[in-house]
C-alpha cells in the first residue's frame, strides 16, 4: 500500500508544480496550444510597403578624408565667351572733315566696275593731268581739271540721279549726281550752263549731256575747264559731304576692250 500512495503523491505534487509555474507564475513559457484562443485566431496585419516618396534616398558614400586631401582640386568651369558683335563705325570727331577719313582700298575697283565715261565730250584721256593733290589757295585741290573749250558738252559719268544743282562762289554752277546705289557722288563744277530741262531728281543715263564747260566761280576766264571729282558718301548721304576719291586712275590706263 505504501508504494501506490507514494506514487500518487508524487504525481499530485508534480502536477501542482507544473500548474503553478506555467499557468500563473511564468505565462511566457506556456505552450502555443495552451495560449488563449483570442491570440491564436487573431489576424496578423503587415504594415504596407513604404511608397517611393517615403524611401530614404541613398547618399553617395563620401571618399575617405585622406583621399580628399590628396585629390587635386577640379578646375573651375568657365563660361564660353559670347561672340562679339561686329564693331559699329564711329562718326568722325568734331572738327574733323570727312575728307580726312581714310580712303577705302576697294573704291577704285568698285568704280572701275561701273566703267565710267570721261565726263567731257571729245577729250582724249592721254591729255588728262592728275591735279588731285595740287594746292589751291592753301588747300588740296581734291579734283581733276579737264581742260576744254567753253561750251563743250559735259557728260554724266555714270547712271544716277541729279541730287542737287548748286551755285557757289568757288565752284560756280555745279551739279551733284548720286550713283544708282547711293554710294558715290559725282561732282561737276565751273559749268557755263546746265543742259536744257535738267533738274533735281532727274535720272541720268551714262554719257547723257548735263551741261557745258565754262569758267563760272573762281575759275580763270582764260582757262575754261570742268572741275570733276568723286565722293564716297557717308551713311547720311549728304550731297555736300563725303570722302574725295581721285578719279584720274580711272582713265589713266589703257582702254580695256
Amino acid at each position: 500500500m505504501k508504494f501506490p500512495l507514494f506514487a500518487l503523491g508524487f504525481l499530485a505534487g508534480t502536477l501542482s508544480t507544473y500548474l503553478v509555474l506555467t499557468r500563473w507564475w511564468w505565462p511566457d513559457v506556456r505552450l502555443e496550444a495552451d495560449r488563449p484562443t483570442a491570440l491564436a485566431g487573431a489576424t496578423v496585419t503587415t504594415a504596407p510597403f513604404p511608397s517611393a516618396f517615403e524611401l530614404p534616398t541613398s547618399a553617395t558614400p563620401e571618399p575617405p578624408s585622406e583621399l580628399i586631401a590628396q585629390s587635386p582640386p577640379l578646375p573651375a568651369e568657365t563660361a564660353s565667351p559670347l561672340p562679339s558683335e561686329p564693331a559699329i563705325p564711329k562718326a568722325p570727331p568734331t572738327g574733323v572733315s570727312s575728307l580726312d577719313l581714310p580712303l577705302l582700298q576697294t573704291d577704285l575697283d568698285r568704280l572701275r566696275m561701273r566703267a565710267l565715261v570721261l565726263p567731257v565730250q571729245g577729250v582724249d584721256r592721254t591729255a588728262l593731268r592728275d591735279t588731285f593733290t595740287d594746292s589751291r589757295g592753301g588747300r588740296s585741290h581734291q579734283a581733276i581739271d579737264i581742260m576744254a573749250e567753253r561750251g563743250t558738252p559735259v557728260l554724266a559719268a555714270g547712271e544716277g540721279r541729279v541730287e542737287k544743282l548748286f551755285t557757289s562762289k568757288p565752284g560756280g554752277l555745279t551739279i551733284y549726281q548720286f550713283d544708282t546705289a547711293g554710294e558715290y557722288c559725282y561732282y561737276y563744277a565751273h559749268l557755263d550752263r546746265y543742259a536744257a530741262g535738267l533738274g533735281p531728281g532727274q535720272v541720268l543715263k551714262k554719257g547723257e549731256i548735263i551741261g557745258y564747260v565754262g569758267s563760272s566761280g573762281n575759275a580763270s576766264p582764260e582757262a575754261p575747264h570742268l572741275h570733276f571729282t568723286i565722293f564716297r558718301l557717308g551713311p547720311e548721304r549728304r550731297w555736300w559731304e563725303g570722302t574725295a576719291i581721285d578719279p584720274f586712275p580711272l582713265w589713266a590706263g589703257p582702254v580695256v576692250p
